[in-house]
């Protein structure tokens, strides 16, 4: 029995100097500090599961179809994603270096995540990432399914071909 009242004591210990840290401003939340590796661990530890959870949606058949990667080439630079991720022959703009944590280059990660999970994130967005709702942004589930596609496909997208299949897009085009 004087284990259990230790560990709870230790238990509220730990919760009480968690939350003077958190709430009493020594943790900084400023875009240039590094986070401690437990919450860094944390975060993706929840950002995984909650994504793995609620991604569920199925691709629709001409997901595979090479003209609907091309139309996800052309909405991937409407909706502005290559100023935060790049895209082949276009580098990142300046003002992303500075977000916190850094945008993934998603030809490293297309193999990694499925087309449900691509979705989902570029539908949904990410809190606290500075990756947007794309739904909310005006984005319906064809295009948010086209861009999926072309990010599944981006790690082999030329450069020649990522310019001329978005030769038209662009604001006001």
């Amino acid at each position: 029995m004087r284990i259990l009242a230790a560990i709870g004591a230790l238990a509220i210990v730990v919760g009480l100097a968690a939350a003077v840290f958190f709430f009493g401003g020594f943790y900084s939340v400023a875009g240039t500090a590094d986070d401690p590796a437990i919450v860094t661990w944390a975060l993706t530890q929840v950002r995984t599961a909650s994504i793995d959870r609620r991604a569920n949606d199925a691709p629709p058949a001409s997901f595979d179809d090479a003209a609907t990667a091309q139309a996800g080439a052309k909405a991937y630079a409407a909706l502005g994603c290559a100023n935060c991720h790049g895209a082949p022959g276009v580098k990142w703009q300046k003002f992303s270096e500075g977000l916190h944590p850094d945008p993934p280059d998603l030809k490293d990660v297309a193999g990694e995540l499925s087309p449900a999970q691509l979705f989902w994130v570029i539908k949904n967005g990410i809190n606290m990432t500075g990756m947007p709702s794309f739904e909310q942004a005006g984005a319906n589930d064809e295009q948010i399914w086209s861009v999926a596609a072309f990010v599944k496909k981006l790690p082999s997208v030329s450069e020649a071909d990522y310019k001329a299949w978005t030769a038209s897009s662009g604001p006001g085009k």
